[in-house]
């Protein structure tokens, strides 16, 4: 009996092999009715059942979180059990990071019963010759398990799996800062939409320059909304909040940013709008971004043109019909449109990423904007609900002199810290300049060297502002004289 029952696997396994070699030959329609039949006879006799976990979801619009679940949960399994690993190296550590490599299979074992899980990639259907090999394959992991064991494995050990998978990404999940790659280098070998780096900005709101009690303010709101979920869902909201931030060169806001990334513990996307083409690849680039992450784009109002787009649409036309009798401005046009250069997203497009439907793809994300110039936003671009925190990095006053200088110099209090304060009531100078005249050039300095040097910035700022003011003052004088004239 055994040896007939042996016989019979052999035959069924040499059919196996014959019939995946040459089937690609037929016709498609021969290929899927054969396939489908043989598959029949195999799950008749087969009592394995077989569950996928693809990488991509939605046609390839966004990667499957269960995939990168399932990924962290078999690291440690594959480590074990795997013949065949993949190593990776984590960036300023000694330390190697193993997974298992592609068409390599590992078991694991719930509650008494044995899984086996296998990788897998799904190659390309075009038989053309590529530059970059592998940059269709797609991946996949194969749960194979006994089909007695069915109800077990879908209703308790797949969630096992998943929540085990997202509690080992957040305790090893390094913090990334993000930037958008143009759209041209999008296919290829290992493209991806976003390049990243390490995040290791170390600013805090302890170090930021600012008074004490708005830090407290801002903190105590961004920790609100990290713990709003629920929330969020009660009042049907799209779990995201938007910060403008806005205020003259060199008063912190980038630091803010990065304060806030550290506070929460979130990945940074830097948005650079004028890589972008149109409002399509800026909602695929949305798709692309992770929850626990700020989305930032930094001085928006230089960006792109959104600056109060419908007061000059109508300005806008007119001049077009202006620049069609100039055959230079007509040339120049036409060559932007045929090499693709130039942005055409939209005010309307950017606000239905940050506040249409497509705003509700993914959780617990901040949107930052930054500006020097606020009032040139259109004012749809920062209304409330859409920006629903507007922060005002102001110039630099004695409160947060103080920070700057218990970091810079590590001093609390100083004999020149009265003529300081009074020179800080009468002129402006921003947290960078104050930080730059702070900081010892040498090791010969001292912060009381370092500290006279402040106070001649600040008196040679407001030596400027007086005659500037003065000036401003006689030219006010003589358009007085003219017009009475």
């Amino acid at each position: 009996m055994w040896t007939e029952l042996s016989a019979t696997i052999s035959s069924l396994a040499v059919a196996f092999f014959m019939f995946e070699k040459y089937l690609n030959f037929f016709p498609y329609t021969i290929r899927w009715y054969a396939e489908r039949n043989f598959r029949k006879v195999v799950n008749f006799v087969n009592p394995y059942v077989e569950i996928s976990f693809h990488e991509f979801t939605s046609e390839r619009l966004k990667r499957s979180d269960a995939f990168f679940a399932i990924q962290n949960y078999l690291g440690t399994i594959s480590t074990e059990n795997a013949r065949r690993l993949k190593a990776d190296v984590v960036k300023d550590s000694q330390s190697v990071v193993l997974s298992m490599d592609a068409n390599e299979e590992v078991t694991d074992v719930f509650n008494g019963v044995r899984v086996w899980w296998a990788s897998g990639k799904i190659p390309p259907q075009s038989e053309s010759i590529s530059l970059f090999p592998g940059s269709e394959e797609k991946r996949y992991y194969k749960l194979t398990f006994h089909k007695h064991y069915r109800e077990i494995i879908t209703k308790s050990y797949v969630q096992h799996v998943l929540k085990k998978g997202k509690e080992i990404a957040v305790k090893n999940r390094q913090r990334m800062l993000y930037t958008n790659n143009p759209s041209k280098d999008w296919h290829g070998w290992k493209s991806t939409k976003w390049g990243n780096i390490v995040f290791e900005h170390p600013s805090t709101f302890d170090t930021l320059a600012m008074d004490t009690a708005k830090k407290e303010e801002i903190k105590k709101d961004l920790i609100k909304f990290s713990k709003g979920k629920d929330y969020y869902a009660k009042i049907g909201k799209a779990w995201k909040r938007g910060y403008l931030l806005y205020g003259p060169p060199g008063t912190g806001k980038s630091s803010m940013i990065a304060a806030m990334a550290n506070l929460l513990d979130y990945d940074v996307y830097d948005l650079e709008l004028t890589t972008i083409k149109d409002n399509s690849e800026l909602r695929k680039l949305l798709i692309e971004t992770k929850g626990k992450s700020i989305i930032v784009i930094e001085d928006i109002d230089c960006s792109l043109d959104l600056t109060g787009q419908r007061k000059k649409r109508k300005e806008k036309d007119d001049d077009e019909a202006d620049k069609e009798k100039d055959p230079i401005s007509k040339m120049k046009r036409e060559a932007e449109e045929e090499s693709g250069s130039g942005s055409k997203v939209t005010l309307s497009g950017l606000l239905n990423v940050i506040d249409g439907i497509w705003s509700a793809c993914g959780g617990e994300r901040i949107i930052i904007f930054t500006t020097n110039y606020v009032d040139k936003l259109d004012p749809a671009l920062i209304r409330r609900g859409r920006m629903d925190k507007h922060i005002v990095m102001s110039y630099c006053c004695f409160e947060a002199f103080k920070v700057l200088a218990k970091n810079y110099l590590d001093i609390e209090s100083h004999e020149l810290f009265g003529k300081i304060e009074e020179l800080f009531v009468e002129t402006k100078m921003s947290p960078a300049d104050v930080a730059d005249n702070l900081m010892p050039k040498s090791d010969e300095q001292d912060e009381e060297t370092c500290l006279k040097r402040l106070v001649e910035a600040l008196e040679a700022s407001k030596e400027e502002a007086r005659k500037k003011s003065e000036e401003e003052a006689m030219l006010k004088t003589k358009d007085g004289v003219v017009t009475e004239g």
